[in-house]
């Protein structure tokens, strides 16, 4: 690497905190934590990361920012997949039950990314790769899937959970997404041969401030908490489904079938307008004798 690459590349690394301690200020005064813990501890523990690595990156000596890459590497895919779970809770915050079906599918997620990540250490061949880097490897390649995911996800089924592109969450998952794509495109390149090692560590921080720099200026902003413009009617069917399938009526209870038919035999023999009374006197009639039935069957529905 020429001084001038070298030079540039240091400028872009100490831009990390500089944009990092903003994004975490703008959290807090605007009252995100509640909401985005996770992120916000993802901002604070690269800020760490910094700190402890770059001093490293100088005056302890290639095997101590080895190790140190290593392991804040697994802290960082960690923090990564939890703010997955953490955008998709605030998406479904309203739904419930759709929230909880995704909380169940996120830990099948994670166990089903431990157990590949396990496999592929175990199965390496590679001499120059230890087996817990190789695991490490993985797991993040796996997370940068699901990142890139979630962002396709946002974008194509905005419409139906009522997200807003001006929301929080969204942009979020838009920070981690676009990075995801660049940092595997570049791998696939560096894999492929077609980029060297300067020029991918450089395009790599660009992106990556990139996606900095597009969560300053969300946080940086009030945005709406939902889009009220949106008609969720589907998403709302899509709820109550689950719900009803969670929660399905006794098949021993007949109190709700009998109602039924006491609602339609009601709505059946409502009096129409007419000026005789005789045409009255049947409607009352035949409205009590409806109602002696009701309650008739609602007796009987409670001795079953």
């Amino acid at each position: 690497m020429s001084e001038q690459l070298r030079i540039f590349y240091y400028a872009l690394w100490i831009l990390h905190p500089l944009l990092q301690m903003g994004i975490a200020a703008f959290m807090i005064r605007r009252g995100l934590l509640r909401n985005f813990k996770f992120f916000f501890a993802y901002i604070a523990t690269q800020i760490l990361t910094f700190g402890v690595m770059f001093p490293a990156y100088f005056w302890r000596g290639y095997t101590s920012f080895f190790y140190l890459y290593w392991v804040c590497n697994a802290i960082s895919v960690t923090c990564g997949f939890l703010v997955i779970h953490e955008v998709f809770v605030d998406v479904f915050r309203v739904f419930h039950t759709l929230r909880d079906l995704g909380t169940v599918l996120f830990k099948w997620a994670g166990l089903v990314m431990l157990l590949v990540a396990a496999v592929g250490s175990v199965s390496t061949n590679n001499s120059q790769v230890a087996p817990w880097m190789q695991a490490i490897i993985t797991s993040q390649r796996c997370v940068r899937m699901i990142q890139v995911g979630m962002v396709l996800f946002l974008l194509f089924f905005a419409h139906y959970v009522g997200v807003s592109r001006k929301q929080h969450s969204f942009g979020i998952a838009l920070g981690f997404g676009s990075f995801a794509v660049f940092e595997l495109v570049l791998i696939s390149s560096w894999m492929g041969n077609h980029l060297g090692g300067p020029w991918m560590s450089i395009v790599n921080m660009v992106a990556y401030n990139g996606s900095l720099i597009l969560w300053l200026g969300y946080v940086a902003v009030k945005r709406p908490a939902r889009d009220a413009s949106r008609s969720l009617l589907q998403t709302q069917r899509w709820e109550q489904s689950l719900s009803d399938i969670h929660n399905p009526v006794s098949a021993n209870s007949l109190i709700p079938m009998f109602e039924g038919m006491v609602d339609r035999a009601l709505s059946r023999t409502q009096p129409a307008p007419a000026p005789e009374r005789a045409a009255a006197s049947a409607a009352a009639g035949s409205s009590d004798a409806v109602s002696f039935i009701s309650a008739a069957i609602r007796a009987t529905a409670k001795k079953l």
